[in-house]
């Protein structure tokens, strides 16, 4: 079966009926969702395939009671929150888009579809020199680095920072961001072929994710004064390191936990280590209106059509071959952003 065998009325959709390892995804024939009154309904051409994907799978998200409410995944559920294609439906209050669009989402749940609803302060207009491939490879990881660079970071030319994770998606284009403003990198990655690609990007310096290689290189860098901010994806494995990498009144901007969390913090630690700062933000509070969406999106798209941003697709996946992708990701294996093929005819 694959995602064009759909009846008239229904399409093809991933969906878990129970969480569990990637054997648990389903493809199965669902009705097509009718927008509200404020969504879209967008025939998606390919969906984004993200870490948070793979939580929502293993149940990492169930019960969750955020304020946003787009991390909660009660049973059955679609796969999926990022993707890219046109629109096919608007819903009677929506006045901004129409029928035909071009656009791209991130954070509505559902993109492992052939149609999906999507509320319309969400979506943002696609460039027409801009494929609708790259432009689901780029929603979600190209928000979330823009907020994470310029409203927290703020990177600038006299900053210097440590970039965990540098050949993943969101590190990549953190060290993009980064280095297009000015600022230092130390980038970090697993292995001698990711590394390679943080450099590409832009990285001063990179170091495997070892405490005291990549300390040093913050260091060395920096002269022994260390890291204005740490852009952490990693957790508890690299906890210490970054207390140690950090400059006095550093910033550790701590936005994911792939490693495992970090549990509770004794706020003296920050305080012995530098009177350090700390957040753990989450991109749905920086994108919460059609403006600050358009704003985000449109920077990103811009620059990846100038060329100075670079976003490289690892691998687009077939509609029932999702699960290759969800094990690379869980490996470690992954280097740039997979995404999966759902309707390549619309453009």
């Amino acid at each position: 079966m694959n995602a064009a065998s759909a009846t008239p009325g229904s399409m093809q959709a991933l969906q878990i009926d129970a969480y569990g390892g990637p054997d648990v995804v389903v493809s199965r024939e669902v009705a097509v969702p009718v927008p509200g009154p404020h969504d879209v309904l967008i025939r998606l051409a390919y969906s984004g395939i993200n870490f948070m994907d793979v939580y929502t799978r293993l149940g990492r998200y169930a019960g969750s009671n955020t304020k946003s409410g787009h991390y909660q995944s009660g049973l059955p559920l679609t796969l999926g929150i990022e993707g890219a294609g046109r629109i096919a439906a608007v819903g009677d209050r929506v006045h901004d888009w129409q029928v035909g669009d071009r656009v791209a989402y991130a954070l509505a749940r559902g993109s492992y579809a052939q149609y999906a609803v999507v509320p319309s302060r969400q979506i943002a207009g696609v460039p027409d020199r801009l494929g609708l491939d790259v432009a689901a490879a780029t929603m979600f990881q190209g928000l979330t680095a823009h907020y994470l660079a310029h409203d927290i970071g703020l990177v600038a030319r006299d900053r210097t920072c440590l970039i965990h994770s540098g050949a993943g998606g969101i590190g990549q284009l953190l060290i993009q961001l980064a280095s297009n403003a000015g600022a230092r990198v130390v980038a970090t990655a697993s292995s001698d072929a990711k590394r390679a690609v943080a450099r590409t990007r832009g990285a001063e310096l990179v170091a495997s994710q070892d405490d005291d290689a990549f300390v040093a290189a913050c260091r060395t860098m920096t002269e022994g004064r260390g890291v204005d901010i740490v852009f952490d994806s990693i957790g508890q494995a690299v906890f210490d390191g970054n207390l140690r990498s950090l400059a006095r009144k550093g910033l550790f901007l701590h936005y994911g936990a792939n490693s495992g969390a970090i549990g509770p913090i004794d706020p003296m630690r920050l305080a012995d280590s530098g009177s350090l700062y700390f957040t753990r933000p989450r991109l749905a509070d920086y994108v919460a209106d059609a403006a600050s969406v358009a704003r985000r999106a449109g920077a990103i798209f811009a620059g990846l059509v100038d060329g100075s941003l670079t976003v490289d697709i690892a691998d687009t996946v077939a509609f029932d071959d999702v699960g290759k992708a969800h094990r690379a990701l869980e490996e470690r294996t992954a280097i740039g952003k997979s995404i999966l093929s759902i309707d390549p005819t619309i453009t």
